[in-house]
């Protein structure tokens, strides 16, 4: 099966010092990638999520100043947009490639979704516990982040976490970039049919 498509050289952009030319590397290198792995995915998500998913590829429009450290695809229910809702995050960073289940501080329900992701906590435990998992909202972007068993005091963490002002959820693992550039749709899709109990959560 052929691989997903990222070379070494696509991580490097995120390596790029300047404003305007990491935002011009990304539209013209990863941007078109991200794209089509959208389209490629969409199906076979909608399959195993039960219900449909749109992708939306990341624009960086608030960015003026600061180059972002990472892009994404992401697939969430609606077709207008996806910062509303939590969604299945598929990532693009310097240091590899990453699948999450992210809610942005934007999302609507935020304390609901924390109140369900306790009520779910040993649930979550036991489907999720052959898992690694990491959190992303702790991350400083260099290299992967460092992955943990997940427990019923992983999951207080993150449910207070949704609680905050400024708030979300962003939980998910990665690859590092020897690893990403072999990668293929199969490993991808397996990544985040492990990761749909979490987003089912955000979807309650």
């Amino acid at each position: 099966m052929a691989t997903i498509g990222f070379a070494r050289d696509d991580f490097e952009v995120f390596g790029i010092p300047t404003f305007a030319e990491r935002m011009q590397a990304l539209k013209d290198h990863i941007r078109p990638k991200l794209i089509a792995l959208g389209a490629q995915l969409q199906p076979a998500l909608n399959k195993l999520a039960k219900s449909e998913v749109f992708p939306h590829v990341a624009k960086h429009a608030r960015r003026t100043v600061n180059p972002p450290p990472e892009t994404w695809v992401a697939f969430g229910p609606s077709a207008r947009g996806y910062k509303k809702c939590g969604y299945l995050g598929l990532v693009i960073s310097r240091g590899g490639l990453h699948t999450r289940i992210v809610v942005k501080d934007e999302a609507d329900d935020r304390p609901q979704m924390a109140n369900t992701l306790l009520a779910r906590s040993n649930a979550l435990t036991k489907v999720l516990g052959k898992l690694e998992l990491a959190r992303y909202d702790r991350w400083d972007f260099a290299g992967l982040p460092d992955l943990v068993k997940p427990s019923a005091d992983f999951w207080q963490g993150v449910a207070e976490a949704l609680t905050k002002k400024t708030g979300g959820l962003d939980v998910g693992f990665g690859w590092s970039v020897d690893r990403a550039v072999q990668l293929t749709e199969k490993h991808l899709l397996a990544a985040f049919e492990a990761l749909l109990p979490l987003y089912e959560v955000t979807r309650a």
